[in-house]
């Protein structure tokens, strides 16, 4: 296993280095963003090609569902980036760290993602070096678990694109769709995609150490790097602020009456 830990880094290392002078030349470090999903693609390929023997269809599974989960992300947020220049998170950190932010950058935006990646991928290179075993109730319980986060997170970014084109002012709120039900359907989504991916490993040797992984997405969805940030943007806007109190933060649900 720890092999194909050492050849993955080698290729996220190379991987991120690339990204790295791409934002440089194009003065946008938001482009780490765009490469995310495709970081995990590439650890996927790796892993799963970088083993011997005829492959397991659990390997093949895990390949796949990584595959599809982020080449979608990848295109996404490429397509969504055109014309809009540096987002306005890594921009304030260019100012905070004026003359020294490339070098800021290249460690504490590009190395730091490339080294969470290589942690949160930890259940893709298990699976990948881990002994054949047959299909298990936990495995086809985690590929509907993750075909069900797949579609929120799919669904929540396209109704959020519709949305963005034709709202008719900068601080209107979505509140219908998916986004009715949970204020972070895409993250919700991504979590559970997470969720489902521990539940296919669970079956292998070891499988339950994959755990943190996907308790790993989730904080970081929660507290880090997701959440918090859309909630700080919106903390002036009175339409947001009812909007909290209406609908859950994460996991779905249908909407609290409120008593005005």
């Amino acid at each position: 296993m720890w092999d194909l830990y050492v050849l993955n880094i080698g290729a996220i290392f190379t991987f991120m280095v690339t990204m790295f002078v791409i934002a440089q030349i194009k003065k946008d470090n938001s482009i780490v963003d765009i490469g995310w999903g495709l970081g995990f693609v590439i650890i996927a390929f790796v892993s799963y090609f970088s083993t011997e023997g005829p492959h397991s269809l659990r390997q093949t599974i895990i390949l796949t569902l990584v595959s599809l989960w982020g080449i979608r992300l990848f295109l996404h947020l490429l397509i969504r980036s055109i014309g809009r220049g540096e987002d306005f998170r890594y921009a304030n950190f260019r100012k905070q760290w004026g003359k020294n932010a490339t070098v800021i950058a290249f460690f504490r935006v590009f190395m730091m993602q490339g080294a969470i990646m290589l942690l949160l991928a930890y259940p893709i290179v298990l699976v990948n070096a881990a002994e054949s075993v047959k299909l298990d109730v936990f495995a086809v319980v985690g590929m509907v678990v993750w075909v069900v986060g797949f579609l929120f997170q799919s669904i929540g970014d396209y109704q959020l694109e519709v949305f963005k084109k034709r709202k008719k002012h900068k601080e209107e709120i979505l509140k219908s769709g998916l986004w009715r039900y949970s204020r972070h359907p895409n993250y919700f989504g991504e979590a559970a995609m997470w969720w489902g991916i521990f539940l296919i490993v669970l079956g292998v040797q070891n499988g339950w150490t994959a755990f943190f992984s996907a308790a790993f997405i989730n904080l970081l969805l929660l507290k880090v790097s997701g959440v918090p940030f859309l909630d700080k943007r919106y903390a002036g806007n009175m339409d947001y602020q009812m909007y909290k109190q209406e609908t859950n933060l994460f996991i779905p649900w249908f909407p609290k009456k409120l008593n005005l």
